[in-house]
């Protein structure tokens, strides 16, 4: 008989009473050595007991079974999200034909969009993540102030197909200098953005499907075998994140990629770009088993598709390490949570990725160099602690602590004592802190 691990005992609980026996029937194991695991869970703070007419009975407690629920929805709805190029196409062939059927009618055509309006986003707490709600707009060419941004978004539409046609990527500053080619006028940059996201909301397909990225550029390093789809050149070949010693770049041809085979059990995405290559240099992605990702500041969308495909196609749990200050908090919070901005999308968020630090407690603990807070920073972390994304025990306590202080550190700090130092003691130590807490619940 196989040893039996608590995490197939976590299996079978739920926030339903189950007594003893039952779930060692499910599990197919003696009630002695459940009893033993069950316990091991109670003490962690994973399970809770009770007496039932003479029987123990068991359920998880409502921390880790919200969180197990959350986890096993995001990847229903990853797949969900997962649109091939022909798909998407079909998607916009079905909206072009409507406007050709009503222009055959000698009617005026016009388009209903989600409404993406300050009054029309919501924060969504199962989902942890700002959403849309309900209201749409519609441009019609029946009204004359609205010709110029309805023929703006057709073209954009247009243009996009023929992206995903040719097999070519854009940015989007391309985007804008390829409308002056077709006598599109686009007043500055901004309108042309405005456009493009209104297709991703009419399609509730994100840019990166579109093949279009801005210029913000990523990097990626650990012992990931990945195989180029495009361009055709490359289609088929296969590259290991480690072949290159700066990392790959993440751009539109590997954020498309199909993953072959991965030895890392994790994610760790850096802030800065000198952590990053601190981290590659002290062989983080083997001593920790990690893929390392360097954010490049706050994170483009490109890199938050990727961590998200990470997460849902590999099933490695990410850690967000950033500076200690309100603006490092919010680039942990957005690859968790998203952005406002982007409520009309859904998978740009890992909702389980988890704010490794630097946290503000850090600062106290490890005694770091720090810097006073100026207004700037202190009405920001005042702004953090009114929003519905920071509303755990956790952050509450963490962006309060910020403010007490009035204190904030770079990750980089932590050269006081020695360039290896947060490799080799912060990290495993952090690790540790990490898991206790999520067995107490607080993460």
């Amino acid at each position: 008989m196989s040893e039996l691990t608590p995490d197939q005992v976590m299996e079978k609980l739920s926030r339903r009473w189950k007594p003893t026996k039952r779930i060692a029937k499910l599990l197919k194991t003696d009630s002695g050595r459940l009893r033993r695991i069950l316990k091991r869970l109670e003490k962690e703070g994973l399970a809770e007991a009770r007496k039932r007419g003479g029987q123990l009975e068991w359920r998880l407690v409502k921390a880790e079974a919200k969180r197990i629920s959350q986890i096993k929805k995001e990847p229903k709805a990853f797949k969900e999200e997962q649109k091939t190029d022909d798909e998407i196409k079909s998607d916009m062939q079905t909206i072009g034909r409507g406007m050709y059927r009503t222009l055959t009618k000698g009617e005026f055509p016009e388009i209903d969009l989600p409404s993406r309006s300050t009054s029309n986003i919501r924060f969504d707490q199962e989902l942890g993540q700002y959403v849309l709600a309900d209201k749409t707009v519609t441009r019609s060419t029946r009204n004359v102030g609205q010709i110029r941004s309805f023929s703006q978004f057709v073209w954009v539409m247009r243009f996009l197909k023929e992206l995903l046609s040719e097999k070519k990527s854009s940015t989007l500053r391309d985007i804008y200098y390829q409308s002056f080619g077709y006598g599109v006028k686009f007043g500055q940059q901004s309108e042309s953005d405005t456009s493009i996201t209104d297709v991703e909301a009419k399609l509730k397909t994100p840019r990166e499907s579109f093949r279009v990225f801005p210029e913000e550029r990523a990097a990626m390093y650990g012992n990931l075998t990945i195989e180029y789809t495009a361009p055709q050149k490359y289609a088929g070949k296969r590259v290991n994140l480690t072949d290159h010693p700066d990392g790959l770049m993440i751009g539109p041809y590997l954020t498309s990629s199909k993953f072959i085979d991965c030895k890392a059990d994790k994610v760790i995405a850096i802030e800065s770009g000198g952590m990053f290559t601190r981290f590659v240099e002290d062989a983080v992605y083997d001593t920790h088993n990690a893929i390392l990702i360097h954010t490049a500041g706050q994170a483009p969308r490109s890199v938050r598709r990727i961590i998200r495909r990470l997460r849902y196609e590999l099933n490695l749990p990410t850690f967000l390490f950033v500076d200690a200050d309100p603006w490092g908090a919010h680039i942990a919070m957005v690859i968790i949570s998203g952005s406002a901005s982007a409520a009309h999308l859904r998978g740009l968020a890992t909702p389980d990725a988890i704010w490794m630090g630097v946290w503000a407690s850090d600062i106290q603990k490890y005694n770091l160099p720090s810097d006073p807070f100026t207004d700037t920073d202190k009405k920001r972390t005042q702004d953090l602690l009114k929003d519905p994304r920071y509303q755990s025990k956790f952050w509450q306590k963490e962006l309060k602590l910020f403010l007490k202080n009035g204190r904030k550190a770079e990750q980089q700090a932590f050269s006081r004592y020695g360039l290896s130092f947060v490799t080799e003691e912060y990290l495993p130590k952090k690790f540790d802190e990490i898991a206790k807490l999520q067995r107490q619940g607080v993460l």
